[in-house]
């Protein structure tokens, strides 16, 4: 439950940063639609940034080096 309420605070605490960066009032539907085509695009960065370094990580050489 501790989980999803920190997964749940930080999405809202990002949405209130993409609201006051791109100063848009909400109850304007022009504002929301701008608004929601900025979030969607923000997680879907994310998404792809999180695959992109767990892609990396997984090509990385994790074993030591035998000294033959």
């Amino acid at each position: 439950m501790k989980i999803f309420m920190l997964i749940l605070i930080f999405f809202i605490l990002s949405a209130l940063l993409i609201v006051s960066n791109n100063n848009l009032a909400l109850y304007d539907k022009g504002n929301l639609e701008k608004f929601s085509e900025l979030y969607f695009n923000w997680v879907n960065q994310l998404y792809l940034n999180g695959q992109l370094v767990t892609g990396q990580v997984i090509k990385m050489e994790w074993w030591p080096q035998s000294l033959e």
